[in-house]
């Protein structure tokens, strides 16, 4: 192009113009509290927020390890099992009549198929760029029903659960020599005492009689008319006085070497 008197004005496309940065972010200073640059301002929060509760699982893990219990029994009918404080909720749901028994899929499948498929669903039905709950009620409503469930129905699994009973399930003990062939043992598990204290004694529904610190009139008694607290009713006992004694003097000579 020519212009004035012989000048000349050349354009080269492969010169980049040099008030571009591409390394520097948009100022979003006219949105204020709508919107924010990706990197690092989002990003920089979310490794903070992550950082902090990673530190701070770390230090739960220390202060307070998870508990041990005993060895696994397949043959132990009696142990209630119980899943990891994240799954008490779906523990809990399960024990409803709605949700248990032949309608077994509807609580272990169907219902957190549903919850879960909502809760994917809503960025989809809401795509508003507002970031203030109140102003975002859909998804606000859903968080809400779905932290007040699990709160609810953890709650409520913590509340009736028999954490005394299941301690005494997962306690470790220590097995006991004893001869299986012994009139006191087949005594034992004849009677309806190896039911609830298990087939070495270890406890299950009944305390371990492992080192029990009774004497053999006291735990004969025992076996009769139950005990104080109530934990273990009368009435059991349905042999002989002379197979009564056989067994309370083998139980209190049962001893961890």
């Amino acid at each position: 192009m020519q212009r004035g008197k012989g000048m000349k004005f050349v354009g080269d496309s492969r010169i980049k113009a040099s008030n571009k940065m591409p390394n520097v972010p948009k100022d979003y200073s006219e949105h204020p509290g709508k919107t924010e640059a990706f990197w690092p301002n989002f990003l920089l929060k979310e490794w903070l927020i992550g950082a902090v509760f990673l530190i701070g699982y770390l230090v739960l893990t220390l202060a307070a390890p998870a508990p041990l219990e005993r060895q696994a029994d397949p043959t132990d009918t009696m142990y209630i099992p119980v899943p990891d404080w994240y799954f008490l909720s779906m523990y809990q749901l399960l024990k409803y009549e709605f949700a248990s028994g032949p309608w077994n899929i509807v609580g272990a499948l169907i219902m957190p198929g549903l919850a879960i498929g909502a809760l994917m669903l809503v960025p989809f039905m809401d795509t508003t760029k507002e970031r203030r709950p109140f102003k975002r009620p859909l998804p606000t409503a859903f968080m809400l029903l779905a932290v007040s469930a699990l709160i609810y129905l953890t709650w409520e699994s913590v509340a009736n659960h028999d954490w005394e009973l299941a301690a005494r399930q997962g306690a470790i003990v220590e097995e006991v020599e004893f001869d299986m062939d012994s009139e006191g043992y087949h005594i034992y598990a004849e009677s309806s005492c190896i039911g609830c204290h298990g087939d070495s004694f270890e406890g299950g529904m009944g305390a371990p009689l492992v080192d029990t610190g009774l004497t053999a009139d006291q735990i004969a008694d025992i076996a009769v008319n139950g005990t104080e607290n109530g934990k273990m009713a009368p009435g059991y006992w349905s042999g002989t006085d002379e197979e009564l004694k056989t067994l309370s003097e083998f139980i209190s000579e049962l001893k961890n070497d």
